[in-house]
C-alpha cells in the first residue's frame, strides 16, 4: 500500500506489476544516460573548454545525433509492445466478478456463484476502527483467491468511473451501458487497495476499494458462508 514516505511504485501483487516496474526501472536508467551526457555536453559548452566549431556543420556528429535517439527508442519501444500485449491478453479466467461503480460506490457480483451481490461503501470516519485506514477502507471488502486468474467484467450505472488497483497494474473505465473486462492474478495474499480514477462527482474522492487476497480453500469457505446467509 502506499503510504505518504513511499519514493517508488508500490510492491507488485501480480506478475504484469512485476513487469511494470522492471519496465520503469529500464527506461528511468535510459533516461538519466541521457540527461548526464545532455548535462555534461552543456556544461562543457558553458564552460568553453572544447572547441565546437564543427559542431554545427559535420556529418559525422549528425549522424550519430540521428542514429543515436533512433537506438534509444527502440530499446524502450520493444519491452513497451511486449507489455502492451500481455496487459491486453485475457487467458482462462476461474472466477468472473461484476463491478458496478454507482456515484458513489461499488457494487459487486458474483454471478458464478450464485449471484453473490453486496455494495461496498467507505467506512465512515466516525465508524473507523484502529486497524481501519482513513477514506481508504470499507465495509464490504471484494474477496478473491491468490494463484487463480480472475476476469473482472467492470461497467456503471451512472456516470463515468474508473476502478484501479495500482499494486496489480490495473485501471478500466467503468462506462455506463458499456461492459469492459481486465484480468489479472494475485501472487500472494493481502489486502490490497484502491481509489476511482475517473472524476466522478462531489463524492469522487469516496469511493475506495479494498481486494482482500486470501487462499483458494479459504474462499470456497467464505463462499459457502455467503451463499448460505
Amino acid at each position: 500500500m502506499a503510504t505518504w514516505k513511499i519514493l517508488l511504485l508500490q510492491d507488485s501483487a501480480s506478475p504484469l506489476m512485476e513487469q511494470l516496474s522492471f519496465f520503469h526501472d529500464h527506461t528511468l536508467m535510459i533516461l538519466l544516460m541521457i540527461t548526464v551526457f545532455v548535462g555534461y555536453l552543456m556544461i562543457s559548452l558553458f564552460m568553453n573548454k572544447y572547441n565546437y566549431r564543427y559542431l554545427l556543420e559535420g556529418q559525422t556528429i549528425e549522424v550519430i545525433w540521428t542514429i543515436l535517439p533512433a537506438a534509444t527508442l527502440i530499446f524502450i519501444a520493444v519491452p513497451s509492445l511486449q507489455l502492451l500485449y500481455l496487459l491486453d491478453e485475457i487467458n482462462n479466467p476461474l472466477i468472473s466478478i461484476k463491478s458496478i461503480g454507482h456515484q458513489w460506490y461499488w457494487s459487486y457480483e458474483y454471478t458464478d456463484f450464485k449471484s453473490i451481490e453486496f455494495d461496498s461503501y467507505m467506512i465512515p470516519t466516525s465508524d473507523l476502527k484502529s486497524s481501519n485506514f482513513r477514506l481508504l477502507d470499507v465495509d464490504n471488502r471484494l474477496i478473491l483467491p491468490y494463484s487463480s486468474q480472475i476476469r473482472m467484467l467492470v461497467t456503471a450505472a451512472d456516470v463515468l468511473h474508473s476502478w484501479t488497483i495500482p499494486s496489480i497494474s490495473v485501471k478500466i473505465d467503468a462506462t455506463p451501458g458499456r461492459l469492459n473486462q481486465v484480468s489479472f492474478f494475485f501472487n500472494r495474499a493481502g489486502i490490497f487497495f484502491g481509489q476511482c480514477s475517473e472524476i466522478c462527482g462531489a463524492n469522487h474522492s469516496f469511493m475506495p476499494i479494498v481486494i482482500e487476497s486470501i487462499s483458494p480453500k479459504s474462499f470456497i469457505n467464505w463462499i459457502v458462508k455467503m451463499n448460505s446467509l
